[in-house]
């Protein structure tokens, strides 16, 4: 069982990586890192991408790099048995590699709630934490976020392990987990040493520890793990500098995140904690109120949230490391509810509570994740401009001029990363424009430019014969006159649809239309048909569209000079 349960969560976060592979803009960074780490090495970075898109502030390559390394072996064991065609799997290798780190973490959590509430609430845990959405989709991302995600759930586990009848974790322990706070706060996130301090005060009112050697152990893990993170950093960004310093500064003391946006006080309360729960939120709060135990787990959570929750910018990321703990809480509630007689009317009613609990969960789940997958469209342009420059056999067609695509700001935000530049160099593998390179190849056999230069006007693009195609946000429409330029992609390469203006904005179904998630849509035909008690007539156009289904709005078009 423990072995089924622990292959669920794994299994879980594999499912969201496979549905969902493209990436946003917010995991770029991380995302480019480890694709120069694998693809150039960490000698050569002068082809680095962060000298050109460098960020705001500087980020840390410790986790990236780390990745990279990790995922090294795995890549050259799916390279040996075909696995590996071009970097596109190497995007979905990395990604399946974090995301596998995170659910040990996980599982690691899980065995310490088995051993101190018992295998029941342990098999809750995990079936809460597998049917909530923001996890399970999240934890193969290259967020910042999921790098601390790991160390943050081992510290918890660490905390929790014990006898259910212990009254307190060993010294060891307690040391332990800080130091993994400590360093994860230093390298990855800065706002992990906001849960940290409750901790830690926890700990020295109920004497589990002394106030010197918190201060030893602290000094100790924090200095090495700056000086580590200074050292690494310093050398891939060639100049002096600890990142998570730089992001406090520019974020804290120079109040620049509130131009990210600024939230009311409780909307990590109110709004973030219910999205990332759903219904664990409620059976959290009578878990929190039925066992002490669980008081003595949540109460450092609930205060960093309160702490966090000073900060004007919020975001829902900042808080994600709190919900494991939640869960656990929900899954004692769940424990409790389930044991009831069945043979009473509460404990019936409280067996199709929890259970229909579950269910919500788990269709709530669903509808994100098949919206989600419909948010990458950037993703699926990049890939779909490469796919028409292929045959079925991944044998290109012949192409009568250089490619030059230049890639939109959307584009590249919403899912074309470095790694769906398949043909650009560094390759993984042999590119599909020159499957066979010899002294003999044809004199078309040569590497794409993928251009990602910003704020550049449809003028400017249009003057520069260099630039052959487009992923662009303008729609035909906008495109107006110079439509006499530019041709949408049909799909066979240099093949174009020859429609203008309102014909080539209607065409949605087109190769070169790439559409996006644009929000959800209630029938309401069949809604009326059923207050009409017109029930065929209903059941006809729920069978046509369904209940609920999900609208989609075209957002980048793929063109191509004629």
């Amino acid at each position: 069982m423990s072995f089924a349960l622990d292959a669920l969560i794994v299994l879980t976060g594999w499912t969201h990586v496979l549905l969902a592979p493209y990436t946003k803009v917010e995991e770029s960074f991380n995302l480019h890192a480890v694709h120069d780490s694998l693809l150039h090495g960490v000698v050569n970075l002068d082809n680095y991408d962060h000298f050109t898109f460098p960020g705001v502030v500087p980020r840390t390559f410790i986790g990236s790099v780390l990745l990279a390394w990790i995922s090294n072996p795995v890549i050259q064991a799916a390279t040996s048995v075909g696995l590996v065609t071009d970097k596109f799997d190497l995007q979905i290798i990395v990604r399946l590699v974090l995301s596998t780190l995170n659910a040990f973490g996980l599982c690691f959590l899980r065995r310490a709630v088995s051993r101190r509430f018992g295998r029941p609430t342990s098999l809750l845990f995990t079936i809460i934490t597998t049917t909530q959405f923001h996890i399970p989709f999240w934890m193969g991302r290259t967020l910042p976020n999921m790098f601390a995600m790991l160390p943050v759930n081992v510290a918890s586990a660490l905390l929790l392990s014990r006898h259910p009848s212990s009254t307190k974790p060993s010294p060891r322990s307690i040391y332990t987990a800080i130091i993994l706070l400590t360093s994860t706060a230093v390298v990855f996130r800065a706002e992990i040493a906001l849960l940290l301090a409750p901790l830690v005060l926890q700990a020295l009112v109920l004497r589990y520890i002394s106030f010197v050697q918190v201060v030893k152990v602290g000094m100790v893990s924090g200095l090495a793990s700056i000086a580590l993170t200074t050292a690494v950093d310093s050398y891939f960004w060639r100049t002096l500098v600890w990142p998570e310093f730089a992001g406090i500064y520019f974020n804290v003391v120079e109040g620049k995140s509130s131009e990210w946006g600024t939230s009311p006080p409780l909307t990590y309360f109110i709004s973030s904690l219910p999205k990332l729960l759903l219904t664990a939120f409620p059976l959290s709060i009578l878990g929190f109120f039925m066992d002490s135990r669980i008081r003595e787990a949540l109460t450092p959570h609930i205060a960093f949230v309160a702490l966090i929750s000073l900060l004007a910018h919020k975001e829902w990321r900042f808080i994600i490391y709190v919900v494991p703990v939640f869960n656990i809480a929900a899954a004692r509630a769940g424990r409790w509810m389930l044991s009831q007689r069945k043979s009473t009317f509460l404990g019936r009613l409280l067996f199709l509570v929890f259970w229909s609990m579950i269910l919500v969960n788990t269709g709530a789940t669903i509808m994100g994740t098949i919206t989600s997958m419909a948010n990458y469209p950037g993703g699926e342009a990049l890939m779909r401009f490469t796919e028409s420059y292929s045959s079925s056999k991944g044998v290109p067609v012949h192409i009568s001029s250089p490619l030059h695509v230049h890639i939109s700001n959307l584009a590249a935000q919403t899912g074309a990363s470095l790694f769906l530049q398949v043909h650009a160099p560094p390759f993984a593998s042999r590119s599909t424009f020159c499957p066979h390179p010899s002294p003999g190849s044809p004199a078309n056999c040569f590497t794409p430019v993928y251009d990602k230069t910003e704020n550049m006007t449809l003028e400017e693009l249009t003057g520069s014969h260099e630039v052959t195609h487009l992923i662009s946000e303008w729609s035909p429409l906008e495109m107006n006159s110079r439509m006499r330029v530019w041709r949408l992609l049909s799909g066979d390469g240099d093949s174009f649809d020859d429609t203008q203006g309102a014909d080539a904005q209607s065409n949605v179904n087109g190769a070169g239309v790439i559409t996006a998630y644009a929000g959800l849509q209630v029938n309401r035909d069949a809604l009326n048909a059923l207050k009409g008690l017109r029930f065929g007539e209903a059941g006809k156009l729920l069978s046509e569209k369904g209940l609920v289904w999900m609208r989609k709005k075209p957002v980048l078009w793929i063109y191509g000079r004629r």
